[in-house]
């Protein structure tokens, strides 16, 4: 890990490294090819291992910018810098959540190394048998080890992505995490990376 994306922090990538060599088998990452590409969607999702949680924190231009459905100038000033009420508007009556005053935007905002995001989802890592406590009434939980690790293995399996992964397919792996090709470039460099140091 500390090869193919050297800037990673080596105590994150110790911890990581625990985890997913404790569960990657089970969860169908079995292979070089598809640790590759579990390795080099997780390094760009988290950024490295940094971003566990989701960054809400905008400014009314950002707002504007990122997302133009939810929000006016005028909304979008009211709203700048407030992570929390950013989070109960852009994720509200959708993904299972309730409406903005129910708080589930930002209760259930993205979190882990493949972030999930919504009531519906935490509630299906919660109800599997791979989720141990209490996840809905402690979200947050995603946002540290080992469950940031365990919810992006949940994921890829449950998305069947080790399949994608089989045909060395960055876009379809991408478009399953993601829902459209943000990040696609730097995505398609970390896996080419993990493939290099793991002699793919």
């Amino acid at each position: 890990m500390m090869a193919a994306a050297p800037r990673t922090d080596r105590g994150r990538v110790d911890v990581a490294v625990r985890y997913l060599n404790q569960w990657a088998a089970k969860f169908g990452i079995d292979s070089d090819l598809r640790m590759a590409h579990f390795l080099g969607q997780v390094m760009h999702e988290s950024d490295c291992l940094r971003a566990v949680e989701e960054n809400l924190n905008y400014s009314a231009n950002g707002l504007l910018r990122t997302f133009p459905r939810y929000f006016t100038a005028a909304t979008a000033a009211q709203y700048a810098y407030k992570p929390a009420k950013i989070a109960n508007r852009v994720y509200a009556n959708r993904m299972g959540n309730g409406s903005e005053a129910s708080g589930d935007g930002y209760r259930f905002r993205g979190r882990g190394l493949i972030q999930l995001t919504g009531r519906e989802n935490y509630k299906a890592y919660a109800d599997s048998p791979h989720c141990q406590g209490d996840l809905m009434s402690h979200p947050e939980w995603l946002a540290q080890f080992p469950g940031a690790m365990k919810s992006a293995m949940w994921y890829w399996q449950k998305h069947r992505l080790s399949t994608m992964a089989d045909r060395d397919d960055v876009v379809a792996i991408t478009r399953k995490i993601n829902g459209g090709l943000n990040g696609i470039d730097n995505r398609k460099y970390l896996v080419g990376q993990f493939k290099k140091v793991l002699g793919v």
